[in-house]
């Protein structure tokens, strides 16, 4: 993956959200928006999570933990990535859709 790709992450272990700055104009409600997803997913779950797009424009979520991390919840980080997608389902297309003709120059129709 390219940095570049990285829309937004977070981790447990150093307590920290990090926005790409490519993405600084979506506007303030988005923006808070992820921050929450992130922060929440961490808070509860462990671990770090990372929200990506691939190359062609598809948001991708990551999530995984230090070996030594036992507090980390596999199971639950599933789960709760299975729940953002289905909440925040309208959110995610548009962030898609923003990704594929602002960041990539896809033309509207294609994307």
């Amino acid at each position: 993956m390219y940095e570049e790709s990285v829309l937004c992450a977070a981790s447990a272990y150093e307590q920290k959200y990090y926005l790409n700055p490519l993405f600084a104009k979506l506007p303030e409600a988005i923006r808070k928006e992820l921050q929450i997803i992130c922060v929440l997913f961490v808070e509860e779950i462990g671990g770090r999570f990372l929200m990506e797009f691939d190359e062609e424009g598809n948001l991708l979520f990551r999530t995984d933990a230090l070996d030594s991390d036992y507090n980390y919840d596999e199971i639950g980080a599933a789960l709760m990535v299975k729940e953002i997608r289905k909440n925040r389902e309208e959110l995610l297309a548009q962030l898609e859709l923003y990704y594929k003709v602002a960041i990539l120059g896809k033309p509207l129709e294609e994307a």
